[in-house]
């Protein structure tokens, strides 16, 4: 994408993620609702790769007010976290910081009703420069965090970082594939692998409803 139709004045919605997989997932999702122009963004995986990647592709004019939702697939930290549940950042964060997410509640909201039946959990988003396994993942939990990736803190930090005098609206919303009492060896080769995809593929109606209702019309 992006898609036709919109107006070509309307703030653009920037939806990041790191893997192919995530990316044919978020491609082959539903349009339902995107009322501008929508652009999905593969990264590359880590931390250095998702920085590098938004400085570019925000480095250009037509995303100078682009609101950036970092997607994709997560690590679950909390007991009871399932593959297919979702995690909603109210903020990111790493060892360079934390940046704030903006209208939690509403992603909420719609991502409940856009995949009805799966969990939503909302709390602090915290990053990695490497896959999580075994001590590490009870450590992050004693932080306050309930879910781990490796490129929503980067890429959120990227794209504040380069956004207008007013602030860049950013949101972090991912998919758990892999949970304390379910963990995945490679994705797509388990049933949580292919339930995280599944859920993946329908959430840009919730990206496109927050980004309608919390930005548009902007002055």
């Amino acid at each position: 994408m992006p898609r036709g139709g919109a107006p070509r004045d309307a703030t653009p919605l920037l939806v990041a993620c790191a893997l192919g997989i995530e990316r044919f997932a978020l491609r082959t999702g539903s349009r339902a609702g995107a009322t501008a122009p929508v652009t999905v963004v593969r990264t590359g995986m880590g931390p250095r790769a998702a920085e590098r990647a938004m400085a570019r592709v925000l480095s250009g004019a037509a995303f100078d007010d682009a609101a950036v939702v970092a997607t994709g697939f997560c690590a679950g930290l909390a007991p009871g976290m399932h593959p297919g549940d979702l995690v909603v950042a109210d903020q990111t964060r790493d060892t360079h910081g934390h940046t704030p997410c903006a209208g939690t509640d509403l992603l909420v909201k719609e991502l409940v009703r856009a995949v009805p039946g799966r969990t939503v959990h909302t709390g602090p988003l915290t990053g990695s420069d490497h896959v999580i396994r075994g001590h590490e993942r009870a450590d992050l939990l004693a932080t306050g965090a309930i879910a781990v990736d490796m490129e929503s803190a980067a890429t959120l930090r990227a794209a504040t970082a380069s956004g207008t005098a007013d602030g860049r609206p950013v949101a972090a919303v991912r998919v758990v594939v892999d949970a304390p009492e379910h963990e995945l060896v490679r994705i797509g080769t388990l049933r949580g692998g292919v339930s995280a995809f599944r859920v993946l593929r329908a959430v840009l109606p919730a990206f496109f409803e927050w980004h309608r209702s919390l930005l548009l019309p902007r002055r």
